[in-house]
């Protein structure tokens, strides 16, 4: 078979079937453009994104060398649009519509990304290519945000971590991806932590996912320790009730310090910022201890004297580590 023509090669670019990319349904600042923006415009809109939602991902990202930091920010608004395009839409049915439109919307990205429009995606093309990130685990992402509109309730742990595998571990992933690190060994460690990130979020919003209504806690746990489900919506606290979080906090917290050995095996630059997210896990699993278990009364916080800490200590290792390099802090 003769290869084809430039001009037929041309003509099959041109008349690749279009998917439907407006994503009618979702929130409006969500919604695709009618022109495509140039990268500088995406790469902008993804930044907006990072640094002004209520997650503050942005100041982790603060510690990173300043050449990576666009990465970080196209791959924190595909997260975050994924998230959102799930529970921020009026009915199951719009929402599996919507994340069946994104998953053919991250394949255009990468089989003919100059048809991407959303400046999502046009900003995450120049972080593939330049990280050589496998879609796959774009795709894990979207298959658990599908999950999370048909299955509600977890029986067991190992529910509840094959779960995370797809929800969490796959950001720690490109995270180290987009430093540098691909080797399975680091990738099996960030593994631990972000899944034990991922539950200790679960323990904490045990009421607030209830009214939505889903429930991460184990039923096997709630049989192990005799509590009923209705106590979590009832928010009708009891001994019981407290021994099971205890439980779920110190296996959770051994998980995320197993994981946390990761940090020492990265450059300074990055050790800082996951250093930022485990103290994070570790303080959010205080926080419930601090409320003796107690997370039907109101959703554990990280107070503010925490998070200045928290973030005081990551800046303090963040000049440590310029000084020990001998290099001035990015």
């Amino acid at each position: 078979m003769s290869a084809a023509s430039p001009a037929s090669a041309a003509t099959q670019t041109l008349t690749e079937p279009r998917i439907d990319d407006s994503l009618v349904g979702a929130p409006v600042q969500y919604l695709t453009p009618q022109e495509r923006p140039t990268l500088e415009e995406a790469q902008a809109w993804c930044h907006e994104l990072a640094t002004s939602h209520y997650e503050n991902f942005h100041v982790a990202t603060f510690f990173l060398p300043k050449r990576v930091r666009p990465h970080f920010e196209s791959l924190y608004a595909f997260c975050r649009m994924s998230d959102d395009l799930g529970d921020e839409v009026a009915d199951t049915a719009t929402a599996l519509r919507l994340l069946s439109a994104w998953d053919r919307m991250l394949d255009q990205c990468y089989d003919h990304p100059e048809q991407s429009r959303h400046p999502v995606f046009v900003a995450l093309h120049e972080t593939i290519v330049a990280c050589d990130l496998p879609r796959m685990l774009f795709h894990d992402l979207l298959r658990a945000f599908c999950q999370d509109q048909v299955k509600t309730h977890y029986n067991t742990w190992d529910e509840a971590v094959e779960y995370s595998r797809y929800s969490a571990n796959p950001v720690g992933r490109l995270v180290l991806m987009l430093c540098g690190y691909r080797d399975e060994e680091r990738a099996l460690l960030s593994d631990k932590v972000c899944t034990a990130l991922q539950l200790a979020n679960f323990w904490q919003d045990a009421v607030r996912d209830s009214d939505i209504p889903r429930r991460y806690i184990p039923a096997e746990y709630l049989d192990r320790f005799g509590v009923d489900e209705g106590q979590i919506a009832g928010r009708v606290f009891t001994p019981e009730f407290a021994a099971m979080m205890q439980a779920l906090v110190e296996r959770t917290r051994a998980m995320l310090r197993e994981g946390a050995a990761l940090n020492a095996t990265v450059d300074n630059d990055l050790r800082v910022t996951l250093d930022l997210f485990s103290n994070g896990g570790e303080a959010i699993l205080d926080g419930i201890v601090a409320q003796d278990y107690d997370v039907l009364r109101g959703r554990p916080v990280v107070t503010r004297r925490k998070k200045l800490m928290l973030l005081l200590g990551a800046l303090f290792g963040k000049l440590r580590a310029g000084r020990s390099t001998g290099v001035r802090a990015a």
